[in-house]
């Protein structure tokens, strides 16, 4: 059942008092100083009203589903999770992440990432990497201040992308709440 249908007045005559624009303007500056006065009352007393944060000296804690820079697990043997199947490289957007594979003999996992490279300058922090990725080896941080001063400094290799399984458990923990997965830990590398 469709919604009622609105018919919008194309040529409406404005009166004078709107081709004025005045109580337009008005109104704006009665906001703007309600707003200013009120700011300035709660500074002078101590008790501000308004959420501000005195950035950088006090931090925003983002919520769970914040997607900040994407960064590799680490387990605890210093080896990332990544087993180079290459389901984040397909699923990026932008085709920011590349990864070269590698093969270990005899091991548990037999693949692992000689290279990841991930390009921030070209990175929009979509989550289709994280959402791709089967083992929970990449995950959006809450790193978010990536400023430099030219682009060959946005390219991380996978040292700098290597962050500890403990640093990442609120978001790991959104993750597999979100996606109702039951989390099996994930054998030891040998190598």
């Amino acid at each position: 059942m469709p919604g009622r249908v609105i018919v919008v007045e194309r040529r409406a005559r404005l009166t004078w008092a709107e081709r004025l624009y005045l109580p337009m303007i008005l109104k704006g500056l009665y906001v703007t100083s309600r707003h200013f006065f009120r700011n300035l009352a709660g500074w002078l007393t101590g008790r501000r009203t308004a959420f501000v944060v005195q950035y950088p000296e006090e931090r925003v804690d983002f919520p769970d589903a914040f997607r900040g820079m994407p960064v590799l697990v680490q387990l605890e043997n210093g080896q990332p999770r990544c087993v180079a199947c290459g389901l984040c490289e397909f699923a990026c957007p932008t085709d920011c992440i590349t990864i070269v594979p590698g093969e270990i003999e005899g091991a548990s996992i037999e693949r692992y990432p000689e290279e990841f490279d991930i390009d921030l300058s070209r990175c929009m922090f979509c989550g289709l990497c994280e959402e791709a990725c089967p083992e929970e080896a990449i995950v959006m941080s809450r790193e978010v201040e990536l400023a430099t001063y030219d682009r060959g400094s946005m390219l991380f290799h996978k040292k700098e992308l290597l962050v500890p399984e403990k640093l990442l458990e609120r978001r790991l923990g959104f993750i597999r709440g979100d996606y109702e997965r039951v989390h099996a830990p994930l054998a030891r590398r040998e190598g």
